[in-house]
C-alpha cells in the first residue's frame, strides 16, 4: 500500500511539484476554471467599478445640494426600499423565468437611471427629490435582478467550489470599492460629477454583453405555479430549517447596525476630519481594500467547519470596530479602523451568503435567496434612515458607537443560544 500511494502522489516524468505560491493561487481562484464564471465575473467587475464611481459623487452631490446627514439617510434608504417591497417577488420570478434575462433587464433599467442623472447635472437642472427618485428607480431594478443574480451563480460552477466563487464575487465587488472611490475622486476633480454618472451608465453595457454570451441554460419548471403559492412553499422551507432563519437574522442585524458606518463616511470626512472629497474617496478605498483581503482569506479558506462560529466571533469583532471608529479623532488611525472593518464585514457577509447557498436545494434557491436579500438588503435602508434621525438629533459618532456595542450583543446572544448556527 505504502509502495502505491507513493507512485500516486509522485508527479509524472520529471515535471516539478507546484510550488506553495502556486498552490495557495489555484486554491483561492478555483472558481475561475469556470469560463462562465469568468465572463461574468469580468463583466459584474467593470459594472461595480462604476457603481463605486456614481456612489461617491452622488453621496457627495447630495451634501451638497443639502448639507444634511439625513438625505444620507434617506436616500440609502429609498434605494434599499424597493428590496423590501418587491425582492420577493423577484425570487418567484428567477425560479420560474430565465435569470440571465431578468438580470439583462434589470442592467438596461440601471443604466438609464445613471445616464438620466448625469443629463440632469449637465443641464444644472438638478433637484434633490430628482437624485431621490432615481434611487428608487435603481433598487426597483435591483430588487428583482438581484434574487436572479444569486440564483444563477450555483449554475456556474460545481458545488464544491461554491463558496469560492461566494468569495471571488464579493472580490470583485469589494475591489471596485479601492478602485471607483479613486477613480471617482480623479473625475470629481478633473471633469466633475457628470463623468462619473456617464461612466457608470455605460459600465452596464459590459454586463450586458457578458451576460448575453454566457452559456447557461433556463430550464422551466416542471410544476407551474401561482405567485402566491411560490412565495408560501419559499417561507414554508425557511420556517421549518432554523439554521437559515438565524442566518437571516445574522444578515439583517450587520446591515442594519453595521452599514450606516458607510453611510455617515461623508459626514466624518467632511465635519470630523475637514477633508474634501478626495479624503473621502481615502476613506473608502481603505474600506475596500480592507474587504478584498477578507474575500481573499474566504476564498482561499473555501468550505471548512464551524464556518457559523466564524461569523458570530467576527460579528463581535466587527462591532467592537464601529466602536473604535466612531470614537477616534486621528486620521491615520481611522484609515486602519476601516481596513479592518472592510475585511470583517466582508467575512460575515460571504460566509453568511456561502452558507445559505450550500443549504438550499436549486429548485427554491430564487425564493429563498430572495428572503435572505430582503432581510439583507433591508437592513441597510432601514438602518441607514434610522441612523441618519438619530444622528440629525445628537451627532454621528455617537450613534455609531451605540450600533457598535449592539451589534456585539446581537453576537453574543446567538454565541449563548444554539439556534442552529454554531453547528454549520
Amino acid at each position: 500500500m505504502g509502495d502505491t500511494l507513493h507512485a500516486e502522489s509522485a508527479p509524472p516524468g520529471n515535471v516539478p511539484l507546484p510550488s506553495a505560491t502556486q498552490r495557495v493561487l489555484r486554491r483561492v481562484a478555483a472558481a475561475f476554471v469556470y469560463r462562465d464564471f469568468r465572463t461574468l465575473w469580468l463583466g459584474s467587475f467593470t459594472s461595480s467599478v462604476g457603481t463605486w464611481m456614481q456612489n461617491v459623487a452622488q453621496n457627495w452631490l447630495i451634501l451638497s445640494l443639502t448639507g444634511s446627514a439625513f438625505f444620507l439617510g434617506l436616500d440609502a434608504f429609498l434605494q434599499q426600499l424597493p428590496v423590501m417591497l418587491f425582492t420577493l417577488i423577484g425570487g418567484v420570478l428567477a425560479d420560474r423565468r430565465d435569470r440571465r434575462l431578468t438580470l439583462m433587464a434589470s442592467q438596461y433599467i440601471q443604466m438609464g437611471s445613471a445616464l438620466t442623472l448625469a443629463l440632469l447635472v449637465f443641464l444644472g437642472v438638478i433637484r434633490i427629490w430628482e437624485v431621490l427618485t432615481l434611487s428608487f428607480v435603481t433598487g426597483l431594478a435591483q430588487s428583482f435582478g438581484g434574487p436572479a443574480n444569486q440564483a444563477l451563480l450555483p449554475s456556474l460552477v460545481e458545488k464544491r467550489d461554491l463558496p469560492n466563487a461566494v468569495a471571488l464575487n464579493s472580490i470583485q465587488f469589494n475591489l471596485a470599492r479601492v478602485i471607483g472611490p479613486l477613480l471617482a475622486g480623479v473625475a470629481l476633480a478633473a471633469f466633475g460629477m457628470v463623468s462619473c454618472f456617464t461612466l457608470n451608465g455605460l459600465s452596464f453595457l459590459v454586463v450586458i454583453v457578458a451576460l448575453m454570451s454566457l452559456h447557461v441554460r433556463h430550464i422551466p419548471p416542471t410544476t407551474p405555479q401561482r405567485m402566491v403559492d411560490g412565495l408560501r412553499d419559499g417561507f414554508h422551507y425557511v420556517r421549518h430549517r432554523s439554521g437559515i432563519i438565524a442566518l437571516i437574522v445574522i444578515a439583517a442585524a450587520t446591515t442594519f447596525l453595521g452599514y450606516p458606518l458607510m453611510t455617515f463616511l461623508p459626514i466624518f470626512a467632511q465635519k470630523v476630519f475637514h477633508e474634501d472629497v478626495g479624503g473621502y474617496s481615502v476613506m473608502m478605498a481603505f474600506s475596500g481594500a480592507g474587504a478584498v483581503c477578507g474575500a481573499l482569506l474566504v476564498a482561499w479558506m473555501g468550505q471548512y467547519r464551524r464556518m457559523g462560529r466564524t461569523v458570530l466571533v467576527m460579528e463581535m469583532v466587527f462591532g467592537g470596530l464601529i466602536v473604535a471608529f466612531a470614537a477616534s479623532r486621528s486620521i491615520w488611525l481611522s484609515y486602519g479602523i476601516l481596513f479592518c472593518t472592510g475585511a470583517g464585514m466582508l467575512i460575515i457577509f460571504s460566509t453568511v451568503n456561502s452558507l445559505v447557498q450550500l443549504i438550499v436545494p436549486n429548485e427554491v434557491r430564487g425564493r429563498v435567496m430572495s428572503i435572505y436579500m430582503v432581510a439583507f438588503r433591508g437592513g441597510m435602508p432601514l438602518g441607514s434612515l434610522a441612523a441618519g434621525y438619530f444622528a440629525s438629533l445628537t451627532s454621528a459618532p455617537l450613534v455609531l458607537g451605540i450600533n457598535g456595542v449592539l451589534l456585539a450583543c446581537v453576537s453574543a446572544y446567538f454565541l449563548t443560544r444554539d439556534h442552529g448556527i454554531k453547528a454549520l
